[in-house]
């Protein structure tokens, strides 16, 4: 077995293409705080019809009457921040652009002083647990948002677009409901649930959401995509490019 001193000369003694495992996290992750960025500032081009992009929910002072920015400036920090702190994302991110490590047993270069998330910054990370609650605000309104999609002129109906802004919100929840602080609130930090009260529901709940658990980082990954697509779709109808599609 080679000593820490040759670890350290050669970086890594590993063979395969390691760097394939965090080119699709800098693609993806990078491409969308792009987009995401260029949009929340664009502030046009957000609603049509019963349609509203998930950028902009809830929309607060369209009219500029008090605020003379993008309305989705006024809400961005709450589902930033729940998506910024997630416990899968930091090793996404923390791998794919500070290279902190870059992959299992890949040296990370110079000398590090390892406080973990002790030091400002990182010692914000710690808020997830209570970001987790505001995500919840804002789902509830993209909740709404999705039913009210429905509503075509006081008349049921459904455009391509109310589909769309539904399945996004699903992949919303399931993403919500799989975070790791639910799990540990529903039962993850309990040694005995026989020993405490409801205990036999309890037990029920934390085995449903640790199987969703198992899954966070897919729907971390499909819930990023739908609501990307969802605010390119609602732009692309709103600005006129393209016309929506009338099922029902």
């Amino acid at each position: 077995m080679a000593d820490s001193r040759t670890f350290v000369r050669f970086g890594t003694q590993r063979r395969d293409a390691w760097w394939l495992e965090i080119l699709p996290v800098v693609l993806v992750l990078g491409g969308f705080g792009v987009y995401a960025t260029l949009r929340a500032f664009e502030g046009s081009y957000y609603e049509w019809g019963p349609y509203l992009s998930p950028f902009y929910s809830p929309l607060i002072d369209a009219g500029h009457r008090w605020w003379k920015f993008s309305p989705a400036l006024l809400i961005l920090g709450g589902p930033l921040s729940f998506r910024a702190t997630c416990y899968y994302y930091r090793k996404a991110y923390y791998r794919a652009f500070f290279l902190d490590p870059a992959a299992c047993a890949v040296d990370e270069g110079g000398r590090h002083k390892y406080k973990g998330e002790t030091a400002f910054p990182f010692i914000l990370q710690n808020l997830h647990r209570y970001t987790f609650f505001l995500a919840l605000i804002f789902l509830g309104f993209l909740w709404y948002d999705a039913v009210y999609a429905f509503n075509w002129d006081g008349h049921f109906g459904i455009g391509l677009g109310t589909l769309i802004m539904l399945t996004n919100v699903c992949l919303l929840s399931l993403y919500s409901l799989s975070c790791h602080s639910l799990r540990h609130i529903a039962g993850g930090k309990l040694d005995c649930f026989s020993c405490v009260s409801f205990g036999g529901a309890r037990h029920s709940t934390w085995k449903g959401l640790s199987w969703l658990n198992e899954r966070h980082m897919l729907w971390a990954w499909l819930s990023l995509f739908s609501v990307g697509l969802t605010d390119f779709y609602i732009r692309l109808v709103s600005s006129g490019a393209i016309h929506d599609i009338r099922i029902l």
